[in-house]
């Protein structure tokens, strides 16, 4: 009875960590139609993780995602097809690399911008430091009093 218990309870566990989902099998007749299903999943990007492209998203939106460019890649559609298909669907979001015009000229011209703009604060500090704290040289009676300060050997007579 005993060696059951044990038996049942070790089933359980193996059971219960073999929830796992199966994973996708996609059948393609060249290598260069899977390279391409790659391609297109890894450029598109996952409309609920955000920041992951559909191929490394384990969400079921992702799933559906991928199995709609392998279907539509079936029938014979373009990449840019494909990516439009999913585009008028989830909106422009779902590229990882938006298009320059008007609507995203700021997403693009920002980083170029706030580069350009720190080195113009670092410059303007550098020059403003300048102009406050000039290289002062020691007048000639302050060298001969670090002199003497230097060649003393008794501590107790600087001042």
């Amino acid at each position: 009875m005993r060696f059951m218990l044990i038996i049942l309870a070790a089933l359980w566990v193996f059971a219960a960590t073999a929830q796992a989902e199966a994973p996708e099998f996609y059948d393609f007749d060249t290598q260069v139609e899977e390279q391409r299903f790659r391609n297109l999943n890894a450029e598109l990007r996952c409309p609920k993780c955000q920041n992951q492209n559909i191929a490394d998203s384990n969400a079921p939106i992702s799933k559906d995602m991928r199995d709609q460019v392998y279907v539509m890649m079936q029938s014979g559609a373009t990449d840019d097809e494909i990516v439009g298909a999913l585009v008028d669907r989830f909106g422009e979001f779902v590229k990882y690399k938006p298009p320059v015009d008007s609507r995203t000229i700021v997403l693009w011209g920002f980083p170029f911008i706030a580069v350009f703009g720190g080195l113009l604060i670092v410059a303007g500090v550098v020059l403003r430091s300048r102009k406050q704290n000039p290289e002062s040289a020691l007048s000639p009676e302050e060298q001969a009093r670090v002199k003497r300060m230097l060649t003393d050997k008794d501590p107790s007579s600087r001042s």
